[in-house]
């Protein structure tokens, strides 16, 4: 099989892990706190890992990770309705990476893909013990729906911190130094952590995250990865350290103001990187210069 094919067949699971992360992450936000959430969140960061693993084999296969968001199912009015909705999720996954590892004659690929597939199998089992689990406790949608200046603000803020997920992931699989790959992928953990801390800030006060993004940058080139990430950081500082001025929940104040100052440190990270490209870009240019001596 064509490399490009098989990028083709990666890219579709790894749209499907988006989509995976995005449905359990959204159900365990709307259950608020407990242990079943907590459960949830975890087989969460595991679809994550997944979709770590296919974009880098993407990369090196000389392909481009995909962005978009593949299969959810996010209806149900129950929690054991989008309990049966994350089996029937994990039923779809574990077909396809059981046709997907038919198809792909790549020893060191249908490796990885049978480890995913582990996983799935292992997924669908916990959640069908989520749907016994949440009936037998009871266990309800905390969302409420509230909508005011703070929730709209929260949303905002939610937006943010996921397109700057997908931006910075998309940015450290791109990127061909060490060391900017490293500092990418930080930055991204810290904003999922933002994007947590933001969901959960909302439910608790009676409103509904709404885990939707924009556009990020796709920028190939790191000076232009670098730039982008800057004025985004920038902007969005700018726009907590407003937003933390005018709420009055000393709370949501504090938590505004702290999310400001991680994002003022990546400007800063990202700064240092573009001096440090910039440098090695004028060291290679004058390199290249033709050699005038006798």
């Amino acid at each position: 099989m064509e490399k490009e094919k098989i990028v083709e067949i990666l890219n579709k699971d790894l749209q499907d892990e988006h989509g995976a992360i995005i449905q359990y992450l959204s159900h365990a936000y709307a259950m608020g706190e407990g242990e079943m959430a907590c459960e949830i969140e975890a087989t969460a960061r595991e679809e994550m890992r997944h979709l770590d693993w296919l974009a880098e084999t993407i990369v090196e296969l000389g392909g481009k990770p995909s962005l978009k968001r593949g299969t959810m199912r996010m209806g149900g009015k129950t929690v054991p309705e989008w309990m049966q909705n994350d089996v029937s999720l994990e039923e779809g996954a574990i077909s396809q990476y059981q046709e997907h590892i038919k198809m792909i004659d790549d020893p060191k690929i249908k490796r990885l893909l049978k480890r995913i597939l582990a996983d799935e199998q292992a997924h669908r089992k916990d959640f069908m013990h989520f749907v016994d689990k949440s009936k037998k406790e009871g266990t309800t949608d905390h969302r409420g729906s509230r909508k005011d200046s703070v929730t709209k603000m929260l949303n905002w803020g939610i937006e943010h911190e996921y397109t700057v997920i997908l931006q910075y992931l998309f940015h450290s699989y791109m990127a061909p130094d060490p060391e900017d790959k490293k500092q990418f992928e930080d930055q991204a953990i810290n904003e999922m952590q933002h994007l947590g801390w933001l969901a959960e800030e909302l439910v608790d006060g009676g409103g509904n995250p709404k885990i939707e993004h924009k556009a990020p940058d796709q920028s190939t080139q790191t000076s232009k990865m670098l730039e982008a990430d800057i004025k985004i950081e920038k902007e969005v500082a700018e726009a907590y350290d407003k937003a933390a001025k005018e709420v009055e929940d000393k709370g949501l104040k504090e938590l505004l103001q702290r999310i400001r100052d991680n994002e003022i440190y990546h400007m800063d990270v990202f700064k240092d990187l573009l001096e440090l490209e910039e440098e090695q870009m004028g060291l290679r240019n004058v390199d290249q210069l033709p050699d005038s001596g006798g």
